[in-house]
């Protein structure tokens, strides 16, 4: 059940606002809700404290008996229903029209009720087209003051692709290398923890450069010569923030070597994470901050210099930074039970790729090359089929010639297999024919079209061509691109019950802007026996790194070597792609 402070509560009654807005509710209702929210925020009394006493629920203006019962609500259910209801009508991208400039919510349930539409990309692809203007009090003119505002909340919404943030710290990283008496410098936050976008990125630097005045002030002004900052919004003695011209905002924090591993427990988060940590502390009989682990009673840090030692006092195993999200992970720390989550060193092959044959830049030799030089076992070319006609997709006669070619490929030290990322038509067949189908090693099924359809009909068509017998995985299968299109609609839980029945698994598509599973599906998938399979999609060598980014996202999920078949040795990964687990 997720935590809830006035912020968040608020935060929810607002958005039911903006989606009743949208649907044309009663405006006194809607005022309601807006005015619930604007007293939670003010309130000085954490709303967790008084939800289970209706009567002090009531003392609070702008809450009344309707409203106190959302907000208990709320806290009971972890969700309110209405707002469930109208994310679930909507989408939750809806709320991201909302806040771009020129996007009221008169003007975007008409644009809603025209074209059914509740995301910025798709409201920029109806500007481009010209079909804007031609709305009521519409015109040339708004539709262009609409591209601009869109634009604009893309400058400024605050999220970056995981891979972004890495290169950005990577960069930085390389930028401070070479200061004498610097220890290390190290990532923190988000990106530590590998979600799957990123907001601002923590830095930590570390090293006895950082404990007297004018080493310190040398590697501030080093830090504020890096490439690209485009404004300094603080510059103090210990930390250094600055906007990059992408739009990223980066905190350096330099520390003493004694307190570097509490820094790195604070700023790698989560919050949630955090306040466990503090609490368990306390109950200990010591204090816990950015600095050190210190005793109540007399302030005296007992550790702080790394992670290890801080979780250790604590009575806890070193808790790896993708499980910490107070999700349980500080139980099972406490009952030596932190499992050993899966790594790159663990997979023995990358089974989805494409080559210049469809859309691909690189010859099955030089994938496979590459495959072979990253120490992987087995690798799988797996182009597209020919519903995807501007991918040069194969039919039935050229799949089978590039069947025999990649088999005539010889890389030594490496098996290849062939394989076919082929498309899900609309209505759950597959692009290929099964005789065609039958001779290939691994047959990855995906939908790259009519991601509109209603979800009883997408949770149909996935079924269906679950059910087809040559199917091994199914690809990237939400659809998700992320910060750009939201995931298609299915039945999640029906999916992964018939691939667990089928012994069809499912893909974690490594590519930064999908990350498809999530790590919650990623979860659910463990919890009912289905298996997954880590991959890039490559279109190039250079993508093959790009699996780090997949690797993060199953640690995430809590997946050991166990759930994910790629770390098995070729041969039984391939009688697992013919339905043998």
């Amino acid at each position: 059940m997720p935590t809830f402070d006035n912020k968040s509560v608020a935060a929810i009654l607002y958005e039911t606002a903006d989606l009743m807005e949208v649907r044309g509710d009663d405006s006194f209702r809607i005022r309601s809700y807006r005015n619930a929210a604007q007293a939670l925020e003010s309130l000085p009394t954490p709303i967790s404290e008084l939800v289970n006493e209706t009567k002090k629920l009531l003392e609070i203006p702008g809450i009344g008996k309707s409203m106190a019962t959302h907000i208990q609500e709320i806290f009971r259910a972890g969700k309110l229903t209405m707002h469930s209801e109208l994310l679930a009508k909507y989408q939750p991208s809806m709320l991201d029209l909302l806040k771009i400039s020129g996007l009221g919510p008169k003007t975007v349930a008409l644009i809603w009720d025209t074209f059914q539409v509740c995301d910025p990309a798709a409201v920029e692809k109806l500007a481009r087209e010209g079909k804007l203007r031609e709305l009521p009090r519409m015109g040339e003119k708004q539709e262009q003051k609409i591209l601009k505002a869109i634009a604009q909340y893309r400058r400024i919404s605050g999220r970056f692709l995981l891979d972004e943030a890495d290169r950005t710290a990577q960069k930085l990283i390389e930028h401070l290398g070479g200061i004498a008496g610097m220890d290390a410098v190290t990532p923190a936050g988000s990106l530590r923890r590998g979600r799957e976008t990123v907001g601002d990125l923590d830095i930590l630097v570390t090293g006895k450069c950082c404990t007297s005045e004018k080493p310190r002030q040398a590697v501030i002004e080093r830090i504020l010569a890096f490439p690209g900052i485009l404004e300094t919004i603080a510059r103090g003695e210990n930390k250094v923030s600055f906007k990059l011209r992408s739009g990223m905002q980066v905190d350096v924090r330099l520390l003493a070597p004694a307190s570097f591993g509490a820094a790195m427990c604070y700023f790698t988060g989560s919050k949630a994470h955090n306040i466990a940590l503090r609490q368990r502390a306390l109950k200990l009989g010591y204090t816990l901050s950015e600095y050190s682990l210190a005793r109540l009673k007399d302030e005296k840090p007992v550790a702080g210099r790394t992670e290890e030692e801080i979780y250790g006092k604590l009575g806890l195993d070193f808790i790896p930074p993708e499980m910490r999200e107070n999700s349980g992970e500080i139980e099972l720390a406490e009952k030596h039970a932190i499992p050993a989550l899966v790594t790159e060193r663990d997979l023995q092959g990358d089974v989805h790729m494409h080559t210049n044959t469809t859309d691909g830049r690189c010859t099955t030799e030089e994938m496979a090359e590459a495959a072979r030089q990253r120490g992987y076992k087995y690798m799988a070319i797996t182009d597209h089929s020919k519903s995807l006609a501007m991918t040069f997709g194969l039919d039935d006669q050229r799949a089978l010639e590039h069947i025999k070619r990649i088999r005539a490929c010889k890389v030594e030290g490496i098996r290849i297999f062939a394989g076919i990322e082929v498309d899900i038509l609309a209505d759950g067949d597959l692009d290929l024919s099964d005789p065609v189908l039958e001779q290939m090693d691994v047959v990855i099924a995906s939908v790259h079209s009519h991601f509109n359809q209603e979800p009883q009909k997408m949770t149909e068509r996935l079924l269906r061509a679950i059910a087809n017998p040559h199917v091994s995985i199914l690809g990237h299968p939400t659809g998700r691109l992320l910060l750009r299109r939201d995931a298609y609609g299915f039945d999640m839980d029906a999916v992964l019950k018939s691939a667990a029945e089928h012994r069809v698994a499912m893909e974690l598509n490594s590519y930064p802007d999908r990350l498809d599973l999530s790590d919650l599906h990623l979860r659910m998938a463990r919890e009912r026996g289905v298996k997954i399979v880590i991959n890039t999609d490559s279109h190039h060598t250079s993508h093959l790194e790009k699996i780090k980014y997949g690797v993060l996202q199953a640690r995430r999920a809590w997946l050991t070597r166990a759930d994910v078949l790629n770390t098995l040795p070729p041969e039984k990964f391939a009688k697992a792609m013919k339905r043998h687990w």
